[in-house]
């Protein structure tokens, strides 16, 4: 029984709120007893096209300073390409030459204990074939 009255009892809550709020809404709205002039009304709002279009000018236009920034920028970035560039290179050339040095290290020493195993070879032991 207890549900049935709380239940009632929210539905008319429900119901009072939303007919004030009605109530309210059109308690807001003033009555005039002569409309208002759409014309009136849409010229304060809008403007004449030449003043639109005179106020789009002037907001595109940029100053001086703008394009020197802008130039500074692309001379700036173009600076930082080169020198990614010149840099990467420079780190190129570099392993190419590490690498080449590593390969002519590693002949030599190949080369070397191939020397010393022919000088030291008795002939009483197998050669050793997979060091070739």
């Amino acid at each position: 029984m207890s549900w049935t009255r709380v239940f009632v009892l929210s539905v008319l809550t429900t119901l009072l709120i939303l007919t004030f709020s009605s109530l309210v809404e059109n308690a807001a709205v003033r009555d005039d007893p002569k409309p208002a002039d759409p014309k009136g009304a849409a010229r304060q709002v809008f403007m004449p096209e030449s003043d639109a279009s005179n106020f789009f000018k002037r907001r595109s236009r940029r100053s001086v300073e703008y394009y020197e920034f802008q130039a500074e920028q692309r001379v700036r970035l173009a600076a930082d390409e080169h020198r990614r560039e010149y840099k990467e290179e420079q780190r190129n050339e570099y392993e190419n030459y590490v690498e080449e040095e590593r390969d002519e290290v590693n002949e030599r020493s190949r080369e070397t204990n191939e020397q010393l195993r022919e000088y030291h070879y008795d002939g009483l032991y197998p050669r050793y074939h997979w060091f070739h």
